[in-house]
């Protein structure tokens, strides 16, 4: 076959593709009630706009130097070179990692324990669910205001108190570096604990009992149910939960922000509070914007790759 007969195949498959494409459309229009689009159009051009218009206008002010009030001005990449030559940066990156491991590490099995707890209570199940989900509906500004009162670093400070009685302490708490973030991963599981488990709680109704009773017959105890059925069972919800938690982990704010202000010695402080202060105390949202574009693509990247290597697992 000549080059030109190539040339001659592709272009009649082209215009088939087209004009399958064109009457699907006109199928869908054929099909579809003209007071239907008319009522949908306004409903999706509200969702673009307060969807999709926020993202537009962040990753237009991520190349403008701007304060909101005076004309803004286009930089281009000098948003993004003042970012990322910013000395604190690697200290905020590395604080937000190690508070997203400790979270990994000490908060996420946490739920998922509870729901088991939970779900092997039957009778008072009811009790624990909502003893749990209490933290949940308390507001966090004022959760974290009364950890803050907790966490005094005096004799007189409730958690050292209760220490004291076994002959530890005082602890500084929220003033040491090394110990603010491990505090504040502390109450952050204790706030967000509950609601994951009442998830969790929800994905065991629909584990078959049947597998339950056979190892009840094998005479398995809790923890092997757990390991060889339960875990397996909720391996797709667990993963998705890990995945958002990885992501929210990344976006910390309110904890450092209201406990410490990003110390001691910038020990708390993180990227969510970086952007904070490049846009309401330094003033300059066009930094803010292109940290938070930065961010944005980081936990894309990071969403995909956790995709690819937990797919094998997901199947």
């Amino acid at each position: 076959m000549s080059r030109s007969d190539v040339v001659k195949v592709l272009e009649v498959a082209d215009r088939r593709h087209s004009s399958r494409r064109d009457g699907a459309v006109r199928r869908w229009f054929r099909s579809t009630e003209p007071a239907a689009i008319i009522f949908a159009v306004p409903v999706v051009l509200c969702f673009v706009y307060f969807s999709w218009g926020p993202i537009v206008r962040g990753l237009l002010l991520s190349f403008q130097r701007t304060n909101l009030v005076q004309a803004p001005q286009w930089v281009g990449l000098d948003n993004l070179s003042y970012v990322l030559s910013d000395p604190l940066l690697p200290k905020a990156a590395l604080n937000t990692a190690w508070f997203a491991l400790l979270a990994l590490v000490i908060g996420f099995p946490v739920p998922i324990f509870l729901a088991v707890f939970m779900n092997e209570m039957r009778r008072t199940g009811w009790l624990y669910s909502a003893l749990a989900y209490l933290p949940a509906v308390l507001p966090p500004v004022a959760a974290i205001l009364l950890w803050k009162f907790f966490y005094d670093p005096g004799a007189g400070g409730i958690f050292n108190t209760l220490l004291g009685f076994v002959g530890l302490g005082p602890f500084p708490w929220l003033n040491s570096t090394a110990m603010a973030m491990p505090a504040i991963v502390l109450e952050a599981t204790w706030a967000g604990a509950g609601a994951t488990a009442i998830i969790y709680l929800a994905a065991l109704g629909s584990v078959q009992t049947e597998l339950y009773e056979a190892a009840e017959i094998d005479r398995a105890g809790i923890w092997r149910k757990v390991w060889h059925i339960t875990i397996p069972q909720l391996r797709n919800i667990i993963l998705v939960m890990m995945l958002l938690q990885l992501i929210g982990t990344f976006q910390l704010f309110a904890e450092p922000f209201l406990f410490t202000g990003g110390g001691p010695d910038n020990a708390t402080l993180t990227i969510m509070l970086m952007i904070y202060q490049y846009a309401f105390v330094n003033g300059d949202f066009g930094a803010a914007a292109a940290l938070s574009l930065i961010l944005a693509l980081f936990l894309c990247v990071l969403s995909g790759v956790y995709q690819l290597v937990t797919r094998r697992w997901s199947d």
